[in-house]
């Protein structure tokens, strides 16, 4: 068997050719069809995906929710700092990234407004990922809204507008947590989820808060020496039992996102079933995978190298993608 290599999922992407806005409608984003058995494929609108459910299919969504996770601050002495949370671990205490991280001590105030700020509670010491304690405020998620902004991933290259916080959120967004938005979900509208509904299609929930390392590059040869960073999920009891009742009766399970994929795929078992649970994942999907789970995926495009395109090349083949 050839082990694939990082250089073996690169390719060229021009710049010019990233969109830097979305559409305006969800639904008109363009949609690529592929079939991975008989390697055809068709283009069409991200509306028209409703033809390729079928009744008694089961749509799996990631209903987490971003967070407003960058904040610009400013030192006691004037300094200019942005904060950007990467997942809480206690009361009020968040990993995060530090811009400049070297120059923030142990015990710095980083000021958001009169009413908000942190502080430091480690020392640098040249690591990239910090810990900051938040000030006691009555209400810590109304001061984040207050203060905060939406994050764009890092292929955005342009500054935040009045939009972004409202288009880049699912429509079925409803657990808080995510410092970046679970993409493929974007595209659905409230209404196609009805339409999909009264086909038959059964649609549940789990919970991946997308963590910052979903955009981290692989920077090692060797594909089994990445290691991924962790991120929270949860799967309710009820997603689990109509997945495991729907691949009973030979029907489809059709995963919207990597997110979803690598939820799925961490709480399965060899038996092709799944158990409901939660807690820390950091699975790296690559090829070659066994997928246990799913039979369809909605994904959007990825960059070269990236995770993401790793995980969709392992369930279509890397010469197909």
């Amino acid at each position: 068997m050839i082990m694939l290599k990082r250089q073996d999922f690169d390719y060229s992407l021009p710049d010019e050719l990233i969109a830097q806005y979305p559409s305006q409608e969800r639904s008109q984003s363009r949609l690529l069809v592929l079939n991975k058995d008989k390697k055809t494929y068709e283009d069409f609108l991200f509306e028209n995906i409703e033809k390729y459910f079928q009744n008694g299919d089961v749509l799996v969504l990631n209903n987490t929710k971003v967070i407003p996770a960058r904040l610009i601050g400013q030192k006691e002495t004037g300094g200019k700092v942005e904060v950007f949370l990467l997942k809480s671990v206690g009361d009020l205490e968040w990993e995060v990234m530090l811009k400049p991280s070297v120059r923030i001590k142990k015990d710095a105030k980083i000021i958001f407004g009169n009413d908000f700020y942190c502080k430091a509670v480690d020392a640098p010491e040249g690591q990239k990922v910090r810990h900051v304690c938040f000030c006691k405020t009555e209400n810590f998620w109304s001061a984040l809204e207050k203060y905060g902004q939406i994050p764009l991933p890092p292929y955005i290259k342009r500054e935040i507008d009045k939009n972004d916080k409202e288009r880049y959120q699912t429509v079925f967004a409803d657990k808080k947590g995510a410092v970046a938005a679970p993409t493929a979900g974007l595209h659905f509208t409230e209404d196609m989820l009805i339409k999909l509904q009264n086909k038959g299609v059964r649609i549940v929930y789990v919970t991946l808060h997308v963590g910052h390392g979903t955009f981290y590059p692989v920077q090692v040869d060797d594909l089994s020496k990445h290691e991924m960073h962790t991120e929270f999920y949860e799967v309710p009891d009820e997603t689990a039992m109509l997945i495991n009742q729907t691949k009973k009766e030979g029907k489809r399970i059709i995963a919207c996102g990597t997110t979803v994929v690598r939820t799925l795929e961490s709480v399965a078992v060899e038996d092709g079933l799944m158990h409901a649970g939660s807690g820390q994942t950091d699975i790296f999907i690559y090829p070659p995978y066994d997928f246990k789970i799913m039979n369809a995926l909605i994904t959007n495009f990825h960059l070269p190298e990236s995770t993401l395109l790793m995980l969709v090349s392992a369930f279509a083949s890397r010469d197909f993608i």
